[in-house]
Parts: C-alpha cells; sequence; structure tokens
C-alpha cells in the first residue's frame, strides 16, 4: 500500500510516536511536518513530544498544523527514532511496539538484546538492505550525503589556501589538491563538493569497481593495485600483508595534497588506519586531514574523535555525527526514509509487517522476543 493513496476516511489505527532525542548534540528528528501530512493521509495518528523539533528549527506549532498532537510519545504503536534508545527510553516502550531507529545492532549488542527481552520489534534503519528497492529507505546513504558535504566544508574552512584556482592582477594561484579515502556515499559527495568549489580531486577505493564513479565525477582515480571488495557495496577488511603494503603506498601519495578526506570503514569493526603518522608529517604545512571514521576510531593515526588537532603543522579533524550539524535537511532526508519503510507495513491504516519481504525482514533485529 502506498502512503500518498491510503484511504483516510477509515479514521487513524495506528498511532506513530516521535521523541526528543536526548543525545549530545543531536539536532534532528526522526520526522518532519511534510511526512507528518503524509502519514496522516494513509490514516495513521502522530504524536510528537514537545520541542522535538526544536534542533532542526521545527516548532511545535509546525507539526499541529501539520495534523500531529503534542504529547507522549513512548505509548505510540510505533516509535520512531534517530539514535539508538538508551536503557530507560527501552523502558519507557511498551511491550508488542515497535521501534525504527538507528539501532547500531553490531557495535551495541546490549541494545539488541534488551529491546528483545522487552518485547519489542525493532527494525534498524542501518540494516535495511542495499537494494534497488529499497533505496529510499537507505538512512545511511542519506545521512553521509550530508557528511560528506559538509566535510569538504569544515575542510575548506581550516585550510590555509583557496580551493579554486584564482587569477588575479597579482598572479595565479594554483587549485588546491582534495584526496578523498573511501569512495563510498559520503565519499563520493565529498568528491563532487570538492570539485565544485574548483578544487583537483582524487578517489581512492580498494574496490576497483567504484573507479568509474570517481572519474564521472571529474576526479582522478589513485590506483595503489590493492583490492578488497566485499559483500552488500562494502570493503572487506584487508588482511595484515595487505594493510601494510597499502599503508606505505598511501604514505608516499597522501604528501601530494593539499587536504585528505577519509571516510572508509567495515561495519562492525574499527575503522582501518589509512593515513599513517608519518604521512601527516610529509604533509605540506597547512593542510589538512578530514576524518570523517572518528566514531569507529578514525582512519590516520593522529585522529582523536570528536577533537580537531594540529600535528605538525597539519590540522586533524575528527567530527562526530557531521549530520546533525544541518539538522534541517539531514532531519527531511531521515525522514523520508521513515516514511519509505513504514510505506511498507500499512495496510488500512494499521501496522501490519509482512515479514516475507526481504526489505522488512532484513531491516528487523528484533521480533518481540525473538532474534
Amino acid at each position: 500500500m502506498n502512503l500518498d493513496t491510503a484511504a483516510a476516511e477509515a479514521g487513524p489505527t495506528a498511532l506513530i510516536g516521535v521523541p526528543l532525542e536526548t543525545a549530545a548534540g543531536e539536532r534532528r528528528v526522526a520526522l518532519v511536518p511534510n511526512v507528518v501530512e503524509r502519514l496522516r493521509a494513509a490514516g495513521l495518528a502522530v504524536v510528537v513530544e514537545a520541542g522535538a523539533g526544536a534542533g532542526a528549527l521545527i516548532p511545535d506549532e509546525q507539526y499541529e498544523q501539520a495534523g500531529a498532537s503534542i504529547g507522549d510519545p513512548w505509548d505510540a504503536d510505533v516509535v520512531v527514532k534517530v539514535n539508538p534508545p538508551t536503557a530507560r527510553e527501552i523502558d519507557a516502550l511498551g511491550s508488542g511496539s515497535t521501534l525504527i531507529s538507528f539501532l547500531a545492532p553490531l557495535t551495541q549488542p546490549e541494545t539488541t538484546a534488551k529491546l528483545r527481552s522487552s518485547g519489542i520489534t525493532g527494525f534498524a534503519m542501518e540494516a535495511v538492505p542495499r537494494i534497488s528497492r529499497a533505496q529510499s529507505m537507505d538512512a545511511l546513504s542519506s545521512q553521509a550525503n550530508v557528511a560528506g558535504y559538509k566535510a569538504v566544508l569544515l575542510a575548506a574552512e581550516r585550510s590555509t589556501r583557496f580551493f579554486p584556482m584564482l587569477t588575479t592582477a597579482a598572479g595565479t594561484v594554483k587549485p588546491a589538491t582534495v584526496l578523498v579515502l573511501g569512495v563510498g556515499v559520503a565519499g563520493l559527495q565529498a568528491l563532487a563538493t570538492a570539485k565544485r568549489l574548483g578544487a583537483r580531486t582524487t578517489g581512492f577505493d580498494v574496490r576497483p569497481e567504484v573507479a568509474e564513479q570517481v572519474r564521472s565525477l571529474g576526479a582522478k582515480w589513485l590506483d595503489l593495485g590493492i583490492q578488497a571488495s566485499g559483500e552488500g557495496g562494502y570493503a572487506r577488511a584487508l588482511t595484515e600483508e595487505e594493510q601494510a603494503e597499502q599503508q606505505r603506498r598511501l604514505t608516499e601519495a597522501i604528501s601530494g595534497f593539499d587536504v585528505v578526506i577519509t571516510t572508509a570503514l567495515v561495519p562492525g569493526r574499527p575503522a582501518p588506519k589509512l593515513v599513517t603518522a608519518e604521512a601527516v608529517q610529509r604533509m605540506r604545512p597547512g593542510s589538512v586531514v578530514v576524518d570523517l571514521a572518528g566514531e569507529m576510531g578514525g582512519n590516520c593515526a593522529l585522529t582523536e574523535p570528536g577533537e580537531t588537532v594540529v600535528r605538525h603543522d597539519v590540522t586533524v579533524a575528527a567530527p562526530l555525527n557531521l549530520p546533525a550539524t544541518m539538522p534541517e535537511h539531514a532531519s527531511e532526508l531521515y525522514a523520508r526514509n521513515v516514511q519509505s519503510l513504514l510505506d511498507l507495513m500499512v495496510v488500512d491504516g494499521k501496522i501490519a509487517p509482512d515479514f516475507s519481504d526481504e526489505i522488512l525482514a532484513g531491516s528487523c533485529v528484533t521480533r518481540d522476543k525473538e532474534a
């Protein structure tokens, strides 16, 4: 059933709850007013906690105008969040209810275990299968787009050099050179944004099949001769020998770039170390490293997660949760992802997930008290 064509006249029969996000620095909200309108058109009711949208500059009045009520979201049939719930938040959920959120099932198994023992059906947004039919639900990609874009802006701000080539009466300034390590969604967005700012861009990934995507953005491809294609569009973990050889070759290559942006992650594992301390030391003074893998330990050996430090006259920035720094658009994109997932679950205004659907089966990490 499509939410746009659901019969509203049947009246709301299921309640969707939107709580205020409590994680430090989080400004996103799981639903925005225009998505609330679509859920109401599907015959669903929506309750939003007071102030839930404040961080994204959405006042309660806009939710009310969209048809939501302001109140306690925790008794709803389905609670939708951005960040994994705390133990207290799980306790506030009713047994038999449904939670849709990022749940970090690989790195926070205690959350999944508590959801299971509490009788909560949990859908993890990061577990949505990466198949064509699920693209509109791919929250990892939507938020990675935000992070890749913002990473370039941070690099440009920290850099001591112009990104574009400038021709002036005083002479010509050469464009900055930008290397992006890890060419997933965030990396591709970083390459595209840096190119739009006028930089000379180069991309690297251990998956050779993405080279064509890099070149399509007007960037060069850095070929180090090491391949590590994995399942689900991710890279596999390198062997110790491969990692050592990759670091040696990267250390040589990195010294020629003004900006390095790293985005490499392997699900459930610490981030691979791609930029050594020696590589940073070889970079020109005033250069910048922006490490988007800080939450998993970082791709740079000198990264201090959540901090910006200067080492060997090179700035190493490891911002956490960059999407939260652009809460308006990040929330809008995430809300669309959630709405698309809910679209699969709604039958005649009721939440009735069909677990024979590979998207729902793949994203469900707990089902009542089952794994």
